[in-house]
C-alpha cells in the first residue's frame, strides 16, 4: 500500500466524520428522519455547522421535510447581511427557507426582561409560528457545551437551585406536538469551527459577541474565556460535567416527590387537594419543598411570584403535622393553604 499523499485530506475527513458521529449522537433515535424539521439558523458558526452536519446526514428520503428559519433581529446594521448568507447557503444546499423579522428595539418589554431575554423570547415565537405553519416535529438549535457552561454560570450567580443547575435539557416541549431539540449540547464550539473548517464552509461572525456589556458575553469573554487561558483550561468542561451531576440528582429529587404525592395527595369533591401529613414530620424538608413545587406545577398554579421562601414555608406547615395551627394562609397565585383537621392541609386556589 502506498503512503497516503495528502494528510490534509486525510485530516480533514476524519474530523468531518468525528462531527458527524458526535451530532448523530444527539439526534433522536428513531422516527427523527420521517417528521419534518424545522433548522434554525443564524448566520454563525454554531448554526450553519448544524445545518451542514444535518444535511450530510440526511437520508435521502428526507429530502423536502427540512426547513432552514432565519430571525433577522434589529439589534445590529449588518444583520440584513447575514440573512442574505444564510439564504445562499439554504438555497445552496437545496433546503427550503422561512425568515421573519423581529423589532425588539420597539418592543414594549412588559416583564423587565433585558434586551438579550427579550430577543430570545420573540426569536422562540418566531420558532412557534413557523413551525405550525410547516408542520414541522421538531425545531433544531444549535446550542453548544460552551453555551450550556455559560447558561450554568448564568444561572448561578442570578440565583438557581438544583434544576436550574442542570443547564438547558437536550429536549423539551416547544409548543403542543413540536420539540425543540439541541442536538449539539455535547459538542464544543471549537470541534464544530473544526468541522467546517474540514468541510470548507464559512460562516458569519456577529460583532456583538464580543460586547461584554452583554451578560452572555461577559461570562464567555470574562470569566469563563480567562479561567481556560489562565489556570482553569477545563473550565467549561468542569462547569457542565457539574450540570449533568445536579441535573441527575434533580430528576431523581423529583421522582421522590412526585412519589409523595401519589401517596399523600388527593382531590376531594369540589376540586380542593387535600394532603395527608401523618408520615411526612420524618423527611427531608428539602423534599418536601420540592413535593409542593410539582403540586403546583401539576396543579397549572401561578408559579411565577412562588419563591424558595414559599415552598419552604410549605414544607415546614406538612412537616409540623398535629403541631401545626394554621388557620388559613393565601400564597402567590391565590392558593389558599387550610387545616382543617390534625393531619390535614386543604390547597385550593381562590376565584
Amino acid at each position: 500500500m502506498g503512503a497516503n499523499t495528502d494528510p490534509q485530506g486525510a485530516a480533514d475527513a476524519a474530523q468531518v466524520e468525528t462531527f458527524l458521529a458526535a451530532l448523530a449522537a444527539g439526534l433522536p433515535a428513531s422516527g427523527f428522519w420521517s417528521n419534518r424539521l424545522l433548522v434554525a439558523v443564524s448566520g454563525g458558526a454554531d448554526s450553519v455547522g448544524l445545518l451542514c452536519g444535518l444535511h450530510a446526514l440526511a437520508p435521502p428520503s428526507a429530502a423536502g421535510r427540512m426547513t432552514v428559519v432565519h430571525v433577522e433581529h434589529d439589534l445590529r446594521a449588518d444583520a440584513a447581511a447575514d440573512r442574505e448568507f444564510v439564504t445562499a447557503l439554504a438555497s445552496r444546499l437545496g433546503l427550503p427557507f422561512v425568515w421573519r423579522r423581529c423589532a425588539v428595539r420597539s418592543t414594549v418589554d412588559a416583564r423587565g426582561e433585558g434586551i438579550e431575554a427579550l430577543a430570545r423570547r420573540l426569536r422562540y415565537g418566531v420558532f412557534e409560528e413557523v413551525a405550525r405553519d410547516t408542520g414541522a416535529r421538531h425545531v433544531l438549535v444549535a446550542h453548544t457545551a460552551d453555551d450550556q457552561a455559560e447558561t450554568i454560570l448564568h444561572r448561578i450567580l442570578r440565583g438557581t437551585g438544583l434544576a436550574g443547575l442542570a443547564g438547558m435539557p437536550a429536549a423539551r416541549e416547544l409548543c403542543d406536538g413540536v420539540s425543540l431539540l439541541r442536538p449539539l449540547l455535547a459538542v464544543s464550539r471549537a470541534s464544530v469551527r473544526e468541522f467546517l473548517a474540514a468541510a470548507a464552509e464559512s460562516w458569519c461572525e456577529d460583532t456583538t459577541n464580543t460586547d461584554v456589556r452583554y451578560s452572555r458575553n461577559f461570562l464567555r469573554h470574562e470569566v469563563i474565556g480567562r479561567c481556560q487561558d489562565g489556570p482553569y483550561p477545563a473550565a467549561s468542561e468542569a462547569i457542565v460535567r457539574l450540570g449533568g451531576q445536579a441535573g441527575k440528582l434533580a430528576a431523581a429529587l423529583r421522582g421522590a416527590a412526585e412519589h409523595l404525592l401519589d401517596i399523600y395527595a388527593s382531590r376531594a369533591a369540589c376540586g380542593t387537594v387535600v394532603l395527608r401529613t401523618a408520615g411526612l414530620a420524618s423527611l427531608d424538608r428539602h423534599l418536601l419543598a420540592e413535593m409542593f413545587a410539582v403540586l403546583w406545577e401539576r396543579e397549572g398554579w401561578p408559579r411565577r411570584d412562588m419563591t424558595a421562601r414559599h415552598y419552604e414555608q410549605l414544607a415546614a406547615l406538612a412537616a409540623a403535622g398535629t403541631e401545626a395551627a394554621v388557620g388559613a394562609t393565601d400564597f402567590p397565585g391565590g392558593v389558599r393553604i387550610s387545616q382543617p383537621g390534625a393531619i390535614l392541609l386543604e390547597l385550593r386556589p381562590l376565584g
